[in-house]
């Protein structure tokens, strides 16, 4: 028998095919982009109305509270030990280079420059950040937003606002709570299972910290707590009015708030470094 005869593809039709692969990525550079536009204008929309604290301030103590609730023992759990973890590497590095004692220094610089206002944004994007982009899509599929439109209530000005205050307020409280926790994590490890004095453990990092760090720390610490909170509140706004919508919208949300909270400290850290170089 034969083999079956094969058809030729059109050289118009391979050509469109062709053409279809940089449209669609342009289209989706177009997309990108206007979200990304969308997110910045709602940004600001919302802080434009920071200061009627009138119509946002009971919003925005309970969105406070349920924050602090929500992420105080996950930062406990993830700190401790990390910061044991980062101890024993570090002080084990440290002790075949006969520089032990630097241990608490390179432990507690690190935590404060880069642990901690990155772990308190991660933890209030991924607990926060994700129960707000459920609220907020639970209330578009209610036609709760459309409704507080119909009355004349900007929802942005009355729950974003809010949920960005509260967010970065709860951030900046949570970059402290991870040091001291990190901080008390490295020194068990270094101190009673190194041998380290704890002179030494704390010498070392008050000779290295400067007040800047703590400024600029608990600077990204706000930052990213309202770009989490932000991008929760617009994905969840904008979301698909399904169930299943609300649960893409958490994932998304989750996501990019990831990515833009590792992009801008990047940023900042680059900035910082070149503004004041680190000393010995």
């Amino acid at each position: 028998m034969g083999q079956p005869r094969t058809h030729p593809v059109p050289r118009r039709r391979q050509a469109v095919a062709v053409t279809a692969v940089p449209v669609r990525a342009a289209g989706m550079t177009l997309g990108g982009l206007a979200a990304a536009g969308e997110l910045f204008a709602m940004a600001l929309e919302a802080l434009r109305r920071t200061w009627d604290v009138r119509n946002w301030f009971w919003e925005f103590v309970e969105q406070s509270w349920f924050l602090a609730k929500v992420t105080m023992l996950p930062s406990l759990m993830v700190a401790l030990p990390l910061g044991a973890t980062v101890a024993l590497q570090v002080g084990d590095l440290a002790g075949q280079l006969g520089a032990q004692s630097a241990t608490g220094g390179a432990v507690l610089v690190g935590l404060v420059r880069e642990v901690a206002p990155i772990a308190s944004a991660l933890i209030i994007a991924g607990a926060g950040g994700s129960a707000m982009t459920s609220d907020m899509g639970a209330r578009n599929i209610r036609d709760e937003l459309a409704a507080m439109e119909t009355m004349g209530v900007n929802p942005v000005h009355r729950l974003v606002t809010a949920r960005m205050w509260a967010a970065g307020l709860i951030s900046s409280m949570l970059a402290p709570l991870v040091i001291l926790s990190g901080a008390v994590g490295g020194f068990v490890f270094n101190v009673l299972l190194q041998g380290v004095t704890p002179g030494a453990y704390f010498d070392g990092a008050l000779g290295l910290l400067r007040v800047s760090d703590i400024v600029v720390t608990l600077g990204k610490s706000f930052l990213f707590g309202l770009i989490a909170a932000v991008v929760a509140c617009h994905m969840g706004m904008k979301c698909e009015r399904s169930p299943v919508g609300v649960g893409r919208a958490v994932n998304r949300a989750t996501v990019i708030a990831f990515m833009l909270v590792f992009a801008f400290n990047y940023v900042i850290t680059t900035v910082y470094f070149v503004a004041f170089p680190p000393k010995l």
